[in-house]
């Protein structure tokens, strides 16, 4: 039988994790997130940040006892059962088509500025081509995402580097009002997401026990000290009424400071790190479908692996179909509050799941464990359901509706699976 491949190193994976957290949020959001925060931008990251850790440091422990691709799907189905895990899953692969797509829009959005092609074209060309290279092979997929990596985090230095001479200029507690900084937060966490996804390469990473929780930390650290010190940068740089009305917020950061040159080479990055964003949500959600796909049987559609390139080919076809299909929605800011809710809901359930199995499974074996405990009671994991359901509080209404509509849809498709008395090995 045909398996994944163990490449995947430790440094590879906490680079993998700061990648795809970098490349959404900050080139693409943080100029939507000024309107509403102002200058006081850093601290809807740094509230964003705390509810990432606190979830985060759920994932490692889960991580260190199921080190399987199915992720998320496997953890709820150990805690509570098939059904939910099902909708769980479900939730994943929707909210990475919809990130894909969302962050795919941000790539096109900057392609455009630069050579005026059509925003939705651009974005479909480059869910094909990343779609091709994750088919081709996971090591291959994982050094493009490095390289890539280091092109955005080049990028990121640059505005932290041209912002110094402009720190202290401006009231970093400037701001439209409190709740804008808390919508702002919300919507930030769109930048986060990613952390979570580099558990659903546990099975093609070495020694994936150890070195998916270390990875989780790390990045979801690294990635929230640079989104601070980019973020107050940028609004030291660039007053926040104009950022907020920015289509490409961090090339116009540094066109401000050193004029149209400054521009195009921030846009460029700003390709590399949307395209690493993208092709890393590709390869976490089609991993995530191959999971799923094995966990009713072996010889399931979606977990058959190609037998030359050892990639789950027919899961990757179909988030490549699926993604290309959301970018009908357009809207950025309204299709990464859609995902924000749906991973919102998802952490909600991956909170409760670690508490859950403090005590279903006590005894099983954790190479991590959750700092600060009641006996056996998990305090952090608390702070986790608390943080998720206080940002989605400051979720517009037709957000919300359009995300509870999916809920639903995945509970009902769960229920038919049930009647139709699927036989499959969760």
């Amino acid at each position: 039988m045909v398996k994944l491949k163990r490449e995947v190193s430790l440094w590879q994976i906490v680079l993998t994790g700061v990648g795809i957290i970098l490349g959404a949020g900050i080139y693409v959001l943080v100029g939507k997130a000024a309107a509403l925060s102002g200058n006081a931008i850093w601290l809807s990251f740094l509230l964003s940040a705390l509810v990432a850790a606190f979830t985060g440091l759920s994932y490692a422990e889960l991580s260190s006892m199921f080190p399987k691709s199915g992720a998320e799907y496997v953890y709820t189905k150990h805690a509570f059962g098939r059904r939910l895990a099902f909708v769980i899953g479900w939730l994943l692969v929707i909210s990475g088509f919809i990130f894909s797509a969302t962050v795919s829009l941000g790539f096109a959005g900057y392609f455009a500025k630069l050579f005026g092609t059509p925003v939705i074209l651009s974005a479909a060309a480059l869910i094909i081509v990343l779609s091709f290279v994750i088919f081709y092979g996971i090591k291959e997929s994982v050094w493009f995402a490095v390289v890539f990596t280091l092109i955005e985090a080049a990028g990121l230095f640059i505005i932290i580097a041209i912002g110094l001479p402009y720190l202290g200029t401006v009231n970093y507690f400037e701001m439209p009002s409190m709740i804008g900084v808390f919508q702002a937060a919300a919507l930030i966490f769109f930048a986060f997401i990613g952390f979570e996804q580099i558990t659903r390469l546990s099975e093609e990473t070495i020694n994936p026990n150890v070195n998916i929780p270390k990875a989780l930390l790390l990045s979801i650290v690294i990635s929230t000290v640079l989104y601070i010190m980019v973020a107050i940068s940028a609004v030291s740089i660039l007053d926040w009424q104009t950022l907020g009305a920015s289509s490409a917020p961090l090339a116009d950061v540094a066109a401000s400071a050193f004029g149209p040159n400054a521009f195009v080479l921030l846009s460029v990055i700003a390709l590399f790190s949307t395209s690493n964003t993208v092709l890393l949500m590709l390869l976490a959600t089609s991993r995530i479908m191959y999971g799923i796909g094995q966990s009713f049987s072996k010889e399931n559609l979606f977990a058959k692996i190609h037998s030359k390139r050892n990639t789950p080919w027919i899961a990757t076809l179909i988030t490549m179909i699926f993604s290309i299909v959301f970018l009908a929605f357009g809207e950025v800011d309204v299709v990464a509050n859609i995902t924000n809710f749906l991973i919102f809901f998802t952490f909600i359930v991956i909170n409760i799941s670690v508490i859950r199995l403090r005590y279903k499974k006590y005894e099983g074996k954790r190479s991590f464990k959750i700092p600060i405990n009641i006996g056996r009671f998990p305090v952090i994991p608390v702070l986790g359901i608390i943080s998720c359901v206080f940002l989605m509080s400051y979720m517009s209404f037709d957000i919300v509706i359009y995300a509870v509509f999916i809920v639903i849809l995945g509970f009902v498709l769960t229920e038919i699976l049930e009647r139709k008395d699927i036989k499959a090995k969760f």
